[in-house]
């Protein structure tokens, strides 16, 4: 195939030079884009509850509206997506991205609008691709396609006509244009089908001989289609299939815990990775840095963010910060005003702002995954950077995991039980368990002082998982495949209990 590259390179480099203003400019970035999502849904329902048309200031916003969670949002939503026009954002919305459930069990279902997608989640990816090439000018990432993993629709639901919903993967490929559809694999009826027991090797077929040269999407989901590739073409590098193939941009999921296993893999000669924040409801930020995993956060997106410090996330009335006056060094509750009709909405992730000018940010993790049952407060960035460690001084190779309290009773003290499943189990299971829990003591002061002299919490516990027991839980919720994922800590045993009993099943 003919490299497209040098064509198309002076096109995305151009796009930093937007970028460019967010080092000092990121007020007026961030009020125009207030601006310009407020104007546009002034005559929508809650435009006209809210009287938009008079709102100038990010102050006046800031006053007027509430924060808002998913279930206050809901019937606006079921509205919508029976057909409404002009509820949360102008016109009639016809995609939304079915993501990971609420509270009560029910799933969430994003809008997507025109303007999300023209807006945000496209050029998100766009700007990932424009950093990536600012950061590899050897790049020939244009010379063969691109593999991108996808989701499905929920082809079970009664939805009116025309109407889509799925993972937000799904409505992307198709909406995307057709001309992007000449240089990805795979084809989109075998992208966008349904059954992951069908579509695995259908994947894995419809890549191997083609020019590969990049890859987008999810690592854990990722890792299982490039191993069944190797299998299937009996290569122990993938870069033997794809000699090409020289980067993968990832979002969805922590990538530290797979990083070993990718390595293991591919030829780290040729192979980049960049990391995105790519969510269902939006597209945040992309890695600008080989030298941090820090991501810089896109101020020009559609998208509108404010940030309430942790430590006040339960309060009833918060402090609520704009882009601007925020503080490197702190974590945020992320909140978003954005395209998809998202008024001031309560994300439900937590992001560490590592510094400002520009900003960039990590994910710290999620305002609900987390376990703080004996005051540790310990958060996703903390279990899966143990987890890397603890495999890599153990040579040990982690699947998927997730862990829980187990409550103090019968005089015992409580303590977490970690389930895990392994590509590679562990020798000696004791001694990875120790790693694991020295790793959590050393990155996290809180779990550390409950865990002196086993006082107040005992040490963790492990029951390692049969192969495939993640996978098979997904898809008995209806969740096997594209974005959706394993909770990674909970405060409640709801999920671990449950793939504990489908272990006793089996």
């Amino acid at each position: 195939m003919f490299d497209f590259t040098p064509l198309f390179r002076k096109h995305f480099l151009s796009r930093l030079q937007q970028h460019a203003r967010y080092i000092d400019h990121a007020d007026a970035v961030q009020q125009g884009e207030l601006v310009r999502l407020i104007e546009k849904a002034a005559l929508t329902r809650i435009g006209r509850k809210y009287d938009f048309s008079s709102i100038r200031t990010y102050r006046q916003f800031a006053s007027t509206l509430p924060l808002y969670t998913y279930e206050d949002l809901r019937p606006q939503i079921m509205r919508m997506i029976n057909g409404a026009k002009d509820e949360l954002w102008p016109g009639r919305c016809i995609n939304f991205a079915q993501s990971s459930g609420t509270s009560d069990g029910r799933s969430k279902y994003i809008p997507i609008t025109l303007e999300a997608f023209r807006w945000n989640h496209y050029q998100g990816s766009s700007d990932v691709v424009s950093h990536y090439l600012n950061l590899n000018p050897a790049s020939r990432i244009f010379a063969g396609k691109a593999f991108i993993l996808g989701g499905s629709f929920a082809n079970n639901l009664q939805l009116p006509r025309g109407v889509r919903v799925g993972d937000l993967s799904a409505n992307l490929i198709e909406n995307m244009n057709p001309l992007a559809n000449l240089v990805r694999v795979p084809s989109r009826r075998v992208a966008l089908m349904e059954d992951w027991n069908e579509k695995l090797p259908q994947l894995v077929e419809a890549s191997i001989g083609q020019n590969v040269t990049n890859l987008s999407g999810v690592p854990s989901w990722f890792l299982t289609v490039l191993q069944q590739v190797l299998e299937r073409t009996g290569k122990s590098c993938i870069h033997e299939v794809w000699p090409n193939l020289e980067v993968f941009f990832h979002g969805g999921i922590a990538f530290e815990p797979y990083r070993q296993q990718y390595e293991e893999i591919c030829d780290m000669d040729k192979m980049h990775f960049l990391d995105t924040y790519n969510a269902s409801e939006g597209f945040f930020a992309v890695q600008s840095d080989w030298d941090s995993e820090a991501m810089l956060l896109l101020m020009d997106v559609g998208v509108f963010y404010e940030f309430l410090p942790v430590e006040e996330s339960n309060s009833e009335t918060p402090e609520v910060y704009p882009v601007w006056e925020i503080e490197a060094g702190r974590t945020y509750e992320l909140i978003i005003t954005a395209a998809n009709g998202l008024w001031r909405y309560r994300l439900g992730d937590t992001v560490t702002v590592e510094q400002l000018n520009p900003v960039k940010i990590t994910i710290a993790g999620r305002t609900r995954s987390f376990i703080n049952a004996f005051g540790e407060e310990l958060m996703v960035h903390n279990a899966d950077h143990a987890i890397a460690i603890a495999s890599q001084q153990i040579d040990a190779k982690v699947l998927n995991y997730t862990a829980a309290p187990v409550y103090a009773k019968g005089g015992e003290r409580g303590y977490h039980q970690w389930l895990i499943e392994f590509a590679r189990q562990p020798v000696d299971t004791e001694r990875f368990m120790q790693l694991l829990d020295q790793q959590l003591r050393e990155v996290n002061s809180d779990y550390d002082a409950k865990r002196t002299s086993d006082i107040f919490l005992a040490a963790p516990s492990l029951v390692i998982a049969p192969e495939g027991l993640f996978d098979r839980w997904l898809a008995s919720t209806g969740k096997l495949g594209g974005q959706r994922k394993v909770p990674r800590l909970n405060n409640n045993r709801t999920v671990i209990d449950q793939l504990l009993h489908l272990m006793e099943e089996e």
